[in-house]
């Protein structure tokens, strides 16, 4: 190829020659076969929690070359997840964890509550879906509705037919809906509870549906970093169910998944894939967080070992039955990134090169040093499996002083392309599209 031809070629796919020079060079922590430490034991675990300095006036983060970024809201409440609707209107979870039992009561609860308040996490939750709708000539939307209001710590969303299905924090709700209304009024009906209270530490839960809207698949994290409350408190948990809609009738559809959360259906080979937030106080870079492919009846090793058979010893008694039948994941994603949110892109809007590939929001670490995350990834996939490094996409979520501006959660296409980012500590909507030429 000659020189000019492959200079253009690097342009229109939006790379520069260095990353395609490393290309096949993988960070540490990152991708299908990372090099795991041995781990580290310490008394006293790794705090280092970003202090909130919320943006302030027009600043904002920082995209990749060649895309430029807008607030299409501001003056959010927590805004943890986006759903966009076929219509374009997009929906906002605005949310926290509810109040737990044990939040405060032991040295340690008193220890991650006064941390979560330093990260901004300690507000009360909104209970609120806000509906956004239209795109001004300043990138933001044109109006604003609370369209579901009264919930119980909201997280995921899905429309199926005219059924709009919410995971609370304790139950998946369904509610009718009509396309263009701006509320629901009419009460929510039960479709299937969720491992809810008396613990709950991993409360968020989200739901997808199967390309074919015939299953609802609901993913539920752990009660617990490695299974120290007692394996009997996490009962359902760690997993990811399906629920049939036809007849109501709910399974376990993988499991030893120790918090997974954003959930997507890979374009070309239409498989789910998930990604998860993996255990903590083991070291600066273990356990990595990771994306995978999900497997119908898998094990992921969860609470007993991580990345396939690597054992963790902390858990009495051993499972080494369950341990031999771990899978690995398909791709890690850094050491305490804390990996929330997953979008495959199928849009056209963007250069070809991020056709089918993934993006992730990465809400950052609070027990790291240094600090990981905080950012938007792009894992590049092709023929439904990741090919390369993933590529920093949105960034400056966090100080040169460690301090944090925002921290991005969800992401989401919208109807034109672009991609949307919820940042629950910056209470904005973010924005992302190719820059005006």
């Amino acid at each position: 190829m000659r020189p000019a031809t492959a200079l253009l070629l690097l342009l229109t796919i939006g790379a520069s020659p260095l990353a395609l020079a490393q290309s096949s060079k993988y960070p540490p922590g990152f991708g299908p076969d990372p090099q795991l430490p041995e781990p580290e034991r310490s008394l006293l675990p790794t705090v280092n929690v970003a202090p909130v300095e919320r943006w302030q006036g027009d600043a904002k983060p920082v995209p990749a070359s060649g895309f430029g970024v807008t607030a299409y809201a501001r003056e959010l409440d927590h805004p943890r997840w986006v759903y966009v609707l076929p219509n374009g209107d997009v929906l906002v979870a605005e949310s926290n964890a509810p109040a737990k039992e044990d939040q405060g009561k032991s040295i340690k609860g008193a220890i991650i509550k006064q941390q979560m308040k330093k990260a901004g996490a300690a507000t009360t939750s909104a209970n609120r879906i806000t509906l956004l709708r239209g795109l001004g000539p300043d990138g933001a939307a044109t109006s604003r509705h609370v369209f579901l209001q009264g919930l119980h710590s909201p997280f995921g969303m899905v429309l199926v037919d005219k059924n709009l299905y919410v995971a609370n924090a304790d139950a998946l709700l369904r509610f009718p809906y009509q396309e263009g209304q701006t509320t629901i009024a009419a009460a929510g009906v039960k479709v299937m509870d969720l491992p809810g209270l008396p613990l709950n530490h991993h409360w968020t839960k989200n739901v997808v549906a199967s390309p074919d809207r015939k299953h609802l698949y609901i993913a539920v994290g752990s009660n617990s970093n490695v299974g120290e409350n007692g394996m009997d408190k996490e009962e359902g948990r760690a997993a990811i169910w399906q629920l049939e809609l036809a007849s109501g009738k709910s399974r376990l559809f993988a499991s030893g998944l120790r918090n997974p959360v954003g959930m997507a259906w890979e374009p070309s080979s239409k498989v789910l894939w998930t990604v998860v937030n993996e255990r903590d106080e083991l070291g600066n870079d273990l356990v990595p967080d990771y994306l995978t492919s999900v497997r119908d009846g898998a094990f992921y090793g969860w609470p007993y070992s991580y990345f396939g058979q690597h054992v963790d010893e902390r858990i009495k008694p051993p499972r080494p039955d369950l341990v031999a039948k771990a899978i690995a994941p398909d791709y890690a994603l850094g050491g305490h990134t804390a990996s929330l949110g997953l979008a495959f892109y199928d849009g056209k809007l963007f250069p070809p090169s991020y056709q089918s590939g993934a993006f992730i929001g990465q809400h950052g670490s609070w027990n790291r040093k240094p600090h990981s995350g905080y950012k938007v990834v792009f894992v590049p996939f092709a023929n439904g499996k990741p090919v390369g490094p993933p590529r920093d996409f949105l960034v400056g979520f966090l100080s040169r002083e460690g301090k944090a501006h925002g921290r991005p959660v969800g992401v989401a296409q919208d109807k034109a392309g672009a991609l949307l980012v919820a940042d629950d500590v910056g209470n904005v909507i973010w924005r992302v599209a190719p820059a005006a030429r």
